[in-house]
């Protein structure tokens, strides 16, 4: 997933205070709110209506309830994140793949995020920039480099730079979008989308109309972070799937109402994949008379999306840099930290890759298009790491069936087939072009796909593991 507010957490987090030795399911919940999702993917879902509910519904069943519930019981018997999780349960090369996808899927997020960040601030310029592929690469090159000077200054710049960020950048702008977008509706204003229960499925016109449901599992990636608080709760048997079945209640509430208000009032066929919230916004703003304020909701919805992204910018790394460093992955160049302790030479290579990724936007020839290709890319790396959890859960369940668990999933195995086959379900779905491309080559774009799971998901983690040293374990004390 992990970036923005909601965007996709690391399983090892940054760091932080220690955490309190008793936490509420309430609390709990609301952290599990604050993890996944973010207003940036609305858009994508947006253009299915009143559909947009089931498609928000369904991978919370099928995704979000199996992932929590999974990775509770992983989190409370193996510490350590996802690596130990899929080393114990399957292999140690596998618990790379899988760390390194957590690692690996920013990768593609962070230009994604960023794409609709530079959407965001151009309603504050000239709306019109929100589609010139030049200005959101070099908007995505600035903010990525800048994020990266901030977190490099240490964690306690960004812990207060990173406070309020959900609050300001979504779950405000989210309650403002809903009710503007029902005022609009009671004047009475026609909805641009059919709101009639003969439109609560999807219209079947072909796999390329459903592809759009994989953001909706992306919108859901990260909450595996979450599951190390499950010892944290009085009874975790009877409190954990509380806490999960309120914050999938919550997020549902938070996420469909802005999806269907865009609906409401931007038709599906003018709907931008990045600009999609804004458009919405301007499109109110203006209907009511208020369009001095679509700069300032815009300036909110960019710096809560930054915020998120520097509070977690060094998060899947600093997951990369200790399994790196434990199991001698890494060269010792990268095992390197600067003196606030942030693994500043593993986020500036990254920050290469992202940076020729940014690059991209300046050709491709719609940025909406970009956004979707990168989105998927990001979706399908992330992916990976859940099947190999799901896998690994039921091998441990099998074969060390008395390890101590604080948690105990109910049917889990149905829980991982399930979890999985949705999976693998939304990665065969993520090579077909959404019908939003129109008539796009499908040999193409399926190729295009997979060389960026190979090129950025597989093919380093096989590198790694191949040609590893023994002298790269654990060398030195990784200070400069």
């Amino acid at each position: 997933m992990a970036p923005g507010p909601g965007a996709p957490r690391p399983a090892q987090p940054a760091r932080h205070a220690p955490a309190p030795k008793v936490i509420s399911w309430t609390s709990l919940a609301l952290l599990t709110v604050g993890s996944v999702g973010y207003l940036g993917s609305a858009p994508a879902l947006s253009v299915f209506g009143l559909a947009s509910v089931f498609l928000y519904v369904l991978p919370a069943f099928v995704f979000l309830v199996p992932v929590s519930l999974v990775a509770a019981e992983l989190a409370s018997g193996w510490p350590g994140g996802v690596y130990n999780w899929v080393r114990e349960g399957i292999s140690a090369p596998m618990g790379l793949l899988a760390v390194w996808c957590q690692f690996a899927q920013t990768i593609f997020y962070y230009p994604a995020l960023l794409a609709y960040v530079a959407s965001t601030l151009a309603y504050v310029f000239d709306p019109g920039l929100a589609s010139n592929g030049v200005y959101n690469a070099i908007v995505i090159i600035v903010l990525f480099w800048g994020g990266v000077l901030v977190v490099s200054r240490g964690q306690a710049l960004v812990a207060r730079l990173g406070s309020g960020g959900t609050l300001l950048g979504t779950l405000i702008p989210a309650a403002i979008l809903v009710a503007f977008g029902v005022a609009y509706l009671v004047q009475p204003n026609n909805s641009a989308a059919p709101m009639t229960a003969s439109h609560l499925l999807p219209a079947w016109t072909g796999l390329g109309s459903i592809v759009l449901v994989v953001n909706s599992f992306f919108t859901y990636a990260g909450v595996e972070v979450n599951a190390v608080h499950v010892d944290e709760l009085q009874n975790p048997a009877r409190e954990y799937p509380r806490s999960i079945f309120l914050a999938m209640a919550l997020v549902l509430a938070v996420f469909i109402g802005p999806t269907l208000a865009i609906s409401w009032v931007i038709p599906s066929a003018q709907i931008s994949l990045t600009a999609g919230v804004m458009q919405a916004f301007n499109s109110l703003f203006t209907h009511f008379g208020l369009g001095f304020a679509v700069p300032l909701i815009a300036i909110a919805l960019a710096v809560g999306a930054l915020a998120g992204m520097i509070t977690w910018l060094d998060g899947p790394s600093e997951g990369l840099l200790r399994i790196g460093r434990s199991q001698g992955f890494l060269p010792p160049y990268f095992q390197k930290v600067n003196g606030q302790g942030i693994e500043v030479r593993i986020i500036a290579a990254q920050g290469t890759v992202i940076t020729l990724i940014a690059l991209l936007y300046a050709f491709i020839p719609s940025v909406s298009h970009a956004y979707w290709i990168f989105a998927v890319m990001a979706t399908q790396v992330y992916l990976i790491m859940y099947v190999l959890m799901f896998v690994a859960a039921i091998r441990l369940r099998r074969s060390q069936p008395d390890h101590p668990r604080g948690y105990r999933a109910p049917a889990l195995v149905l829980l991982c087939l399930v979890g999985a086959v949705s999976s693998v379900a939304a990665l065969v779905i993520g090579f077909i072009p959404p019908a939003q491309f129109g008539h796009s080559n499908l040999l193409i774009y399926a190729l295009l796909i997979l060389a960026g799971i190979l090129a950025i998901g597989i093919l380093p983690p096989l590198l790694m593991d191949r040609f590893r040293k023994p002298g790269w374990k654990a060398a030195g004390d990784g200070s400069e």
